[in-house]
């Protein structure tokens, strides 16, 4: 059979043994596992007899359905990952000279660290059946941590289904093992933290997210007023400090090589995307999409939408315009008393952290200059607690995020699924600053005590 082409730029070829051929649905099945030659520039199957009951105990959880074992193809920038890392291992510290199969290194060193561990893990990035499971796993984490989310702001129940339910969701984590998956756990961890009131903790989980892929750079401003209000100016600054030094102590074997070469491939901002893996503006034509004036309307419009929440509802907890806080902070110093402080902290509620930040992140989702599919991983949990937030009813919810679920899930994109998607969070954007107006504002004051 003819190998297909994948967006991770190889190919990968079915399993030797077809779904038809081998093994009722009680009994031993394969498991694919893909290894490459020195190049990575082929890839091919081997499977080995595993028991069922191994396979249903980790994939099963997640969708009920095998899809590590039936998959025709599974890995897409798994063996590429592993490639760069094999470099690393072997003492490679030049990020300019770091390749694999899909091209250059591209993400920075926490990625690096983390795909070490699985490297290790999966004998030597070979065992990738391992590495799957070991990915639902994480899929299962990373569930459990936004429904804990999502309980701590007092979600309602029925919107908890839509959480599971999610097809792409499923294969971009359990079957395609991107590092994305990887960031939206640590995203979360972040958000749950900063919930619970753990800045330091959260800080350092939302710094080292941001060290595996940069997508988590789209949440920073709500962070940052997240922060800000909750700890206060020098609060603020001091966990901003702890951040840097994260990425600092983590870039220094690579920035003692070559710096340049580091933050020039870790922190790529002028990448060029390919317009035949676009998710969302496949609807614009290629000429368009490839043009530098969009790719500049997209940034302003970004921005002008950023400023926009950041000056009329995140910074709601401190009862002042940023205009009045700005020239202080230029100071160093804080534009709130003491006691104004106190205020501001007790605002950023569990539901103001988790809003905020999602936010941010569908509003840097909806004017991103390309959305590839794995980028479901950081909007598919996000949809449906914004339009929850905006529209509780359950009649508006679930259809908008069905849409939303079928425009991810159409392979190649179409004009048609490029518009349900972009739709679905310019809507969720609209309606979520609508309905946030007190976001804030409203503080529960303790009972009067009794005479």
């Amino acid at each position: 059979m003819r190998a297909r082409s994948t967006p991770g730029g190889g190919s990968s070829s079915p399993c030797a043994y077809p779904r038809a051929d081998v093994c009722p649905r009680r009994g031993v099945r394969p498991a694919c596992a893909v290894a490459a030659d020195s190049r990575g520039a082929v890839a091919r199957r081997r499977c080995a007899d595993l028991p069922g009951d191994l396979e249903d105990s980790f994939i099963g959880l997640c969708n009920g359905t095998n899809q590590c074992a039936w998959s025709a193809d599974t890995e897409i920038d798994w063996i590429a990952y592993m490639e760069q890392i094999k470099q690393f291992v072997h003492g490679e510290r030049d990020y300019t000279k770091i390749k694999g199969g899909t091209g250059p290194l591209v993400y920075p060193a926490a990625h690096v660290y983390t795909y070490t561990g699985l490297y290790y893990l999966t004998d030597e990035g070979e065992n990738i059946l391992l590495a799957q499971q070991l990915f639902a796993v994480l899929y299962m984490a990373t569930l459990g941590l936004v429904m804990l989310c999502y309980w701590k702001a007092k979600v309602p129940p029925y919107v908890f289904p839509l959480l599971i339910l999610s097809k792409r969701l499923h294969s971009v984590f359990v079957l395609r093992c991107f590092n994305d998956c990887f960031a939206t756990f640590f995203l979360w961890l972040a958000i749950y933290a900063f919930q619970r009131r753990l800045w330091a903790l959260g800080a350092v989980a939302y710094t080292w997210g941001l060290g595996i892929k940069m997508s988590l750079l789209l949440v920073l401003p709500a962070v940052a007023a997240v922060l800000l209000h909750a700890r206060g100016f020098s609060g603020a600054l001091s966990l901003a400090w702890l951040m840097a030094q994260v990425q600092v102590v983590i870039a220094l074997p690579f920035v003692a090589t070559n710096t340049n070469g580091y933050l020039a491939r870790a922190f790529e901002l002028s990448r060029q995307f390919k317009y035949e893996w676009t998710v969302n503006w496949r609807m614009m034509g290629e000429a368009t999409f490839l043009s530098r004036g969009f790719a500049l309307s997209l940034l302003g419009l970004h921005a002008a939408t950023l400023a926009l929440f950041l000056t009329t509802r995140w910074m709601r907890p401190a009862n002042k315009s940023l205009r009045d806080m700005v020239p202080a902070w230029l100071r160093f110093r804080s534009g709130l008393t003491p006691d104004e402080e106190h205020r501001a902290s007790r605002r950023v509620t569990p539901d103001f952290v988790m809003t905020s930040i999602l936010a941010a992140n569908v509003v840097g989702l909806l004017f991103a200059r390309s959305l590839h599919y794995q980028f479901y991983a950081y909007l598919a949990w996000s949809t449906p607690f914004l339009l929850w937030r905006a529209l509780p009813n359950a009649a508006l919810v679930y259809p908008l995020w069905l849409l939303q679920e079928w425009a991810w899930n159409v392979f190649p994109s179409t004009s048609e699924s490029s518009t349900a998607a972009v739709a679905v969070m310019a809507t969720t954007v609209l309606v979520v600053y609508a309905g946030t107006r007190n976001d804030g504002i409203a503080v529960r004051k303790p009972a009067a005590k009794k005479q």
